[in-house]
Parts: C-alpha cells; structure tokens; sequence
C-alpha cells in the first residue's frame, strides 16, 4: 500500500500560527494528563497511518489542538460530554471559525465514539486527510518542479 505522503516527511507550509504566550506549557501539562480517548487515539496516530504526521496538544495561536496534521491541515477534536453544554459549543464554534479562517479544518469527535469503534473513528480521519492533501506537492523555493 502506497502511503499519502511519501517518506513521511512534511511537505506543505505549516499554516497553523505560532502559539500564544503562555499555550506553549499548558499544552505540555495537557500532554501529560490527557483523558482515556485521548490516550487510545494518540496509540493510533503516532503510528502515521497512511504516513500523516500527527502532533498531539498541539498549541496554535490562542488554542490548543488535541490532534493536528499539518499537511493536511486538520484539527482532531475529541470531545467529551462537557462539550454539550450550550457555553461549551459557543466556544468550539469560535475557536473552530478561528481555525477555518486560516485554512484548519476542524473534525470533532465524540469521545465515546473513540472507545466504541476506534477503527471507524481512525478511518474516518484519514478519509478526511486524503480529501484535503494535495494532489502534488509544490516544489521548494528555487528547487526543481515536482516530477510528473
């Protein structure tokens, strides 16, 4: 099986901001007690399926990513049941206009949607990558063009 992104290297600009004062550390500590879900989906990502890259706690800006891919420019949310309450969802949608406005596309997932069948959930991620790779890489600044 061919991977997406060829010897797993970075290939895109990282489009994601430079983190805000003080995310930088908050996001170690979140690294550091990350819940259940969060857990068993960081086992899957790490492994690079289809050769995605995926950070976890990622800080961008003002926020933090559970999950982000970079070359596909895809934030992985997983969400627990504090994320129904209504203050909880004016937040999300904020944060995740923020991240669309700079070409970040945001995926929630249900947390007990992670424990229930992660292999539906990782499928679906990777479907959601795939759609927004592009179909060629551009060439580096003053590098050759990419081969056909």
């Amino acid at each position: 099986m061919r991977s997406m992104v060829e010897g797993g290297d970075a290939m895109l600009k990282d489009v994601a901001p430079k983190p805000e004062r003080g995310t930088t550390g908050k996001a170690r500590r979140l690294r550091k007690a990350m819940t259940l879900p969060e857990m068993l989906m960081w086992q899957e990502l790490r492994r690079r399926p289809n050769g995605l890259k995926f950070r976890r706690q990622h800080p961008s800006g003002p926020y933090i990513m559970d999950f982000y891919c970079g070359d596909a420019r895809l934030a992985i949310e997983i969400d627990g049941s504090g994320h129904d309450l209504a203050v909880q969802q004016l937040h999300d949608a904020k944060r995740d206009a923020w991240f669309e406005a700079i070409g970040i596309r945001t995926i929630r997932i249900a947390a007990c949607d992670v424990l229930r069948d992660m292999d539906a959930v990782v499928q679906a991620i990777l479907t959601e990558a795939a759609a927004r790779l592009p179909l060629h890489h551009p060439a580096a600044p003053g590098g050759p063009p990419p081969p056909d």
